[in-house]
C-alpha cells in the first residue's frame, strides 16, 4: 500500500510512539497529589509547554482537548457567545458544524478568502468572531491570515484559526498571527489519535469550559487527560517539516498529463497537498479503483463518517461539477520518491479506464 492521504491521519513518527509507549508505563491520574500522580502531571505540563513554545503560545493559555472537533467547538462556543459568527466558504465540517448559523465568507477560484468581503461583513456592525483555517484541508489552500487579523482588529473583531493542516507542514507562530485562538492536532502532524489543543490569547484565555467535570485545564476543560497521547503529540510536533513540494509536483504532472485538473493549483498551498479532479468520473469511483491498486487516497475530508459527497470546498470555489469528482493527494512526511512512481504506475490507468467506461475523451492538460 502506498500511503497518500496524510491530510486524514499521518503515520505515527517514531519518537512520537516511543513517547506513547513511556507514557503507557505511568500509573497515577494528573490530578492525584501522590508521587505517581505527580509523574503523570510532569508529563503533561511538560507537553504542555513543549506544544505552546513550539507554536507560539503561553503554556498557561494551552488547553488540552481529546481533538481538533473539540478544541473548535470549545473556542466557538466560548468566543463566540453574544457575537455574530463569520465563517470561511471553505472551512472543515467540525467548525460550520459548531456555527450553523454563521455568516459565509467567499472565497476566490483557489480558496483563498475574500478580504474585502470580510471587511463589508465586519463593517455591518456589533461584535464578530471569526473562523479562518490556515490551510484548507482538501486543496491545501493557505489563507492570509495576518491580514484577515488586521481587519478583524480594526473592526473589533475576535479571530479563531483552525491551523490543523498547516501545523507540522510550514511555521506556526501563534502570537505573531494576531489571533485570539488556534486549534492543533496530534494525528495530523504525526502523533497519535485523541488530542488537540486550543491556544488562546491572553486576554481571552480564561474561558468557560464546553466539557465541565474536575476543573482540569484550569477549568476549561473536564475530564481526565490521555497522558500517552500527549505525550505522543508533543513529541511529533517538535518535527521539522519535510520537504514534499518536488514529490506533490511530480504527481501533479502525472495526473495532468492523464487529464487531471488541479483544484487550485494557482494559490499558494501546503507542499504535501493536491487536489486532482477527472471530469466526468465520480471521486468515488477513482479512490475506490486507486484503493485497489494499492493507493490509498480520499474524496474531500475523511471526517464525514466514511461518507464520499461533493466538496462543499470545491463548490465555494466555482467548480461546479468537479466538486464531486475530485480526489485529494496528500503526502506524509515519510513518502518517498517510491510512492510517486506508485502512482505513475496506477493512475493513468485508472483514469483510462474508467473515462472510457463512461465514453469521455482525454481531458486537455490545465491547472
Amino acid at each position: 500500500m502506498s500511503y497518500l492521504d496524510a491530510n486524514a491521519t499521518e503515520p505515527l513518527r517514531p519518537a512520537a510512539r516511543a513517547a506513547v509507549l513511556a507514557a503507557l508505563d505511568l500509573t497515577g491520574n494528573p490530578s492525584s497529589v501522590h508521587g505517581a500522580g505527580r509523574a503523570a502531571r510532569r508529563v503533561v505540563e511538560t507537553a504542555r509547554t513543549a506544544l505552546a513554545t513550539r507554536f507560539g503560545g503561553r503554556p498557561q493559555d494551552l488547553v488540552f482537548t481529546s481533538g481538533a472537533t473539540e478544541a473548535n467547538a470549545l473556542a466557538i462556543h466560548a468566543l463566540g457567545h453574544g457575537r455574530r459568527i463569520i465563517v470561511g466558504a471553505t472551512e472543515h465540517d467540525a467548525v460550520r458544524a459548531a456555527a450553523p448559523n454563521a455568516a459565509v465568507l467567499p472565497v476566490d477560484s483557489n480558496g483563498v478568502a475574500d478580504l474585502a468581503a470580510l471587511a463589508q461583513l465586519l463593517s455591518e456592525g456589533g461584535p464578530a468572531l471569526v473562523c479562518l483555517m490556515m490551510a484548507n484541508n482538501e486543496t491545501g489552500t493557505l489563507q492570509p491570515i495576518m491580514e484577515a487579523a488586521a481587519i478583524c482588529r480594526h473592526h473589533g473583531a475576535l479571530l479563531h484559526v483552525d491551523a490543523v493542516q498547516a501545523a507540522g507542514r510550514i511555521p506556526v507562530e501563534f502570537a505573531a498571527l494576531g489571533a485570539a485562538s488556534l486549534v492543533v492536532s496530534s494525528h495530523k502532524l504525526g502523533g497519535p489519535t485523541g488530542a488537540g489543543a486550543l491556544l488562546l490569547a491572553p486576554e481571552v484565555a480564561a474561558i468557560g469550559a464546553l466539557i465541565r467535570g474536575g476543573g482540569q485545564e484550569r477549568g476549561r476543560r473536564g475530564g481526565t487527560p490521555s497522558v500517552p497521547a500527549i505525550a505522543g503529540f508533543a513529541a511529533a510536533a517538535l518535527a521539522d517539516p519535510p520537504a514534499l513540494a518536488s514529490l506533490r509536483d511530480a504527481i501533479e504532472r502525472i495526473a495532468m498529463d492523464a487529464g487531471a485538473l488541479v483544484c487550485g493549483g494557482a494559490g499558494p498551498r501546503l507542499a504535501n497537498t493536491t487536489c486532482l479532479a477527472l471530469p466526468g468520473v465520480r471521486a468515488d469511483a477513482q479512490v475506490i479503483a486507486l484503493d485497489l491498486d494499492g493507493i490509498a487516497v480520499s474524496a474531500g475530508a475523511a471526517c464525514s463518517s466514511g461518507k464520499v459527497t461533493a466538496s462543499h470546498v470545491l463548490a465555494a470555489m466555482g467548480l461546479g461539477d468537479l466538486a464531486g469528482e475530485a480526489i485529494r493527494v496528500s503526502l506524509p512526511w515519510n513518502a518517498t520518491g517510491a510512492d510517486v512512481a506508485a502512482f505513475a504506475a496506477t493512475y493513468p490507468r485508472m483514469a483510462a479506464r474508467l473515462r472510457a467506461a463512461l465514453g469521455r475523451p482525454l481531458a486537455s492538460r490545465a491547472a
